[in-house]
């Protein structure tokens, strides 16, 4: 048999890598060796990822999530070289209803959980920059705009609340509404948000060129609250409130 090219070696290699219960090591290779690799590559990634999942991986067990971690080693093909950019992968990963999710009993909360918790980290490392200054005087005038490090989400499921002790077979008729944002200090803080806050900060994405008084008045339209003092009120002491959290700004 003619000797094989390195490029077919470290491509057999590769393979026995991701997946060692279909593939052979290389044969020119001590399989003991080959063991060592194999092993030190697959701790190396449940490492790197099981960080971010504190709550996923205390839920999953041992056995669930080396099979997860499994499964995205030897199907997903990444688009990043890059470490810290990993766990982001991993989310999208499972998003996509690979078919080792299909085959397996997972928690039906999985897909959402992992995304909340990769989403702290997301915001530690972010490199956006906070809003500037501005005065809250101007807010009803001037163009209102959301901090690109706060992250209005929305989950089919609670996910703040899962956890061991708390694991829902059925996501509630109504979705789960939060804002997590990265504070001055760098710490990430998580908060529930009303449906009507929730849907501000959405128009304030969709409707950049509003400013704050016309943003009250489509909500209002929108809720059905049309010429209500009280509700524009209440909509700016909101507004004020989320300035001061550093979540709204106003563009001069």
């Amino acid at each position: 048999m003619a000797k094989r090219s390195l490029h077919e070696q470290q491509n057999s290699m590769g393979l026995y890598l991701r997946d060692p219960e279909r593939c052979a090591p290389p044969a020119e290779m001590d399989p003991a060796r080959a063991q060592v690799y194999r092993d030190l590559v697959f701790a190396n990634l449940s490492s790197l990822i099981s960080g971010t999942f504190p709550v996923l991986v205390n839920i999953l067990g041992d056995d669930q999530w080396r099979a997860l971690v499994r499964a995205f080693l030897r199907d997903y093909r990444a688009h990043t070289p890059k470490f810290g950019e990993i766990t982001e992968e991993f989310v999208e990963f499972l998003a996509s209803g690979p078919q080792a999710l299909a085959e397996g009993s997972w928690p039906p909360f999985m897909v959402e959980l992992a995304h909340y918790e990769w989403v702290e980290m997301a915001l530690q490392q972010s490199e956006a920059e906070p809003l500037p200054a501005s005065d809250a005087e101007g807010l009803p005038s001037r163009p209102l705009h959301v901090s690109p490090l706060a992250w209005p989400l929305a989950y089919s499921w609670p996910v703040q609340r899962v956890g061991p002790d708390y694991q829902p077979d059925t996501a509630p008729d109504q979705p789960t509404l939060l804002l997590v944002r990265r504070a001055e200090d760098w710490s990430v803080k998580f908060s529930e948000l009303s449906p009507l806050a929730w849907r501000l900060l959405q128009r304030l994405n969709e409707f950049p060129g509003l400013d704050g008084r016309a943003q009250l008045q489509g909500l209002a339209e929108e809720a059905g609250m049309t010429g209500s003092q009280t509700f524009f009120e209440n909509g700016l002491a909101l507004i004020q409130q989320l300035h001061g959290e550093g979540v709204v700004g106003a563009i001069n």
